[in-house]
C-alpha cells in the first residue's frame, strides 16, 4: 500500500476496501478499461452504504434494540467523515474543470 492509500485509509477506515480499489503508484500504468466514472461511482456507492448503516444501527438504538452507544456515534462519525471527503474531492473536481476553462487554447 502506498503512503497515499495509509492516509486515506487512515481518515477514513474501510472506505479503500469498500471501493474495492486503492490508490496506485503514480508510475504504474491505467489499467484498460478502468475508468473515472467507475470509481467515483463506486466512491458514491461506499458512501451511500455508510450513510445507510448508520441510519440503520441509530434506527436499532431508537427502537430499544441492543446496541451500544459508542457503536451508533462510530457508524455516524464514519459517515459524516467520508461525506466529508467525498465533498472536498468534488470541490477539487470543479476547481480542476474550472480551472480547464481559463485556460487558453
Amino acid at each position: 500500500m502506498s503512503a497515499d492509500s495509509l492516509k486515506v485509509n487512515r481518515l477514513v477506515p474501510g472506505l479503500i476496501e469498500q471501493t474495492g480499489r486503492g490508490l496506485k503508484d503514480k508510475t504504474t500504468p491505467p489499467v484498460e478499461g478502468e475508468k473515472f466514472q467507475d470509481l467515483f461511482a463506486n466512491m458514491l456507492n461506499s458512501v451511500n452504504r455508510l450513510q445507510t448503516e448508520s441510519a440503520d444501527i441509530q434506527n436499532a438504538f431508537l427502537n430499544g434494540e441492543p446496541v451500544e452507544l459508542h457503536q451508533v456515534m462510530i457508524k455516524a462519525e464514519e459517515a459524516g467523515v467520508a461525506t466529508d471527503l467525498l465533498l472536498e474531492i468534488r470541490n477539487k473536481l470543479i476547481s480542476a474543470y474550472n480551472e480547464l476553462m481559463r485556460m487558453p487554447v
